[in-house]
This record gives structure tokens, sequence and C-alpha cells, in this order.
């Protein structure tokens, strides 16, 4: 059975003062990172129906990523995805593997990231066009209790993907394009909080 990503989001007003409090707990970073993301589905989107994910991210390694709901949903407290994910060696290889299978482009985003270790957990300050959030990834106490420790109500944490939090923005905003690249936001401004009310209340 393929491993279980559990996670929830918070979103940062102010990535400066978490990143220190992240640093006091005794994390270590493994520096910050310019993501581009590939999004793909079949020409009838049952993959985003189906609460499937397929994506090519490209890091500075390049991964190939699945995400499908868990063997046994329910309600939860976290965001939980059963995930598999390999490395390949030629991002635009297999961008013409996949397309060539017949799935095509949904979307691309874009973020720069900076993650954090610490006993275990990984903490992810996320820098999106639209917003910055922290993704706090391990076992359901561990996430809990970081998330206490940094000072998080447990009531504002996000379970959406950036995907879904990017429509919450873009029907706000009227938006006319899909994919959320920093270029398309250069000029607009745009502030999450006032998607906070929906994004902590919502789940995938």
């Amino acid at each position: 059975m393929d491993p279980l990503e559990i996670e929830v989001k918070f979103h940062l007003p102010d990535i400066p003062s978490i990143r220190n409090r992240i640093l006091d707990l005794g994390a270590t970073s493994r520096g910050r990172v310019f993501e581009t993301n590939i999004v793909f589905d079949d020409a009838a989107g049952s993959l985003r129906r189906s609460h499937r994910l397929l994506r090519l991210r490209s890091d500075g390694e390049n991964r190939l990523t699945f995400k499908s709901p868990p063997p046994e949903p329910r309600k939860t407290d976290f965001k939980i995805r059963q995930e598999t994910e390999v490395i390949v060696g030629d991002f635009t290889a297999m961008h013409r593997i996949l397309t060539a299978l017949g799935y095509v482009r949904e979307t691309v985003y874009e973020k720069w990231r900076e993650t954090f270790e610490l006993d275990g957990a990984h903490l992810c300050v996320d820098t999106l066009p639209f917003g910055s959030f922290l993704e706090i990834e391990a076992d359901g106490e561990t996430i809990r209790d970081l998330a206490g420790r940094l000072g998080f109500d447990w009531k504002k944490r996000i379970l959406l993907n950036y995907h879904a939090l990017f429509e919450l923005v873009k029907e706000l905003e009227n938006l006319a394009f899909s994919d959320i690249t920093f270029d398309h936001f250069k000029g607009l401004s745009v502030d999450f909080t006032a998607c906070l009310a929906r994004a902590e209340a919502e789940t995938d």
C-alpha cells in the first residue's frame, strides 16, 4: 500500500516571524527552492472529479506524483492522501510521455518553498503568487502539537490544496487566467485574507 500523506496548512501574513519560531524549536532548514508544477488530467477531467492528482514538478529534481483519497475515506481534522512519487530524469521527456498517453495540462502553479525538518516532521513555508502558507506534514498528533507550539489556532487550519485555494481567489478577483504563475499576478494586489473564512471552512 502506498504511504499516506497527512498534512494541514495555515495562512501566513508574516513569514519572518514564523520562520524564526520554527528555527527556535530546533528545526533544520533544507533551503529554499523555486517550484514549477504541472497538473495533468484526462480530457474528461475525471482525475479532478474523483479527487485524484497527477502532477509533474521541477524543484531542482523532477518528480512525478500521483495522489488519491485514502483507502477508507473518513471525516478528519487533516488533509489525508495516498501518495506515490518517483524521481524522473528528464522533465520535458516525462511531459511528452504524459501527453502521448492522453493526459492534458490542467494548470501550472509556481511557488517558492523553504522546507524545515524537525523530529520527522516536514514544515514547508510556501510563497505563492496569491499568498504565503505553512504546510505541516507528519502524523496527526505531531501536526497538532507543532501547530500549537508555533502559536496557530487549530480552528484556522486549511485542508484545501493550492489549486482549490486559487479557485477562491479567482472567483473573488474575477480573474480570467487559470495558471498560477508570478507573471500572471504582476501588477495585481491580492489580499488572501478576504478568502480566509471560506478556506478555513472548506475541505478538498
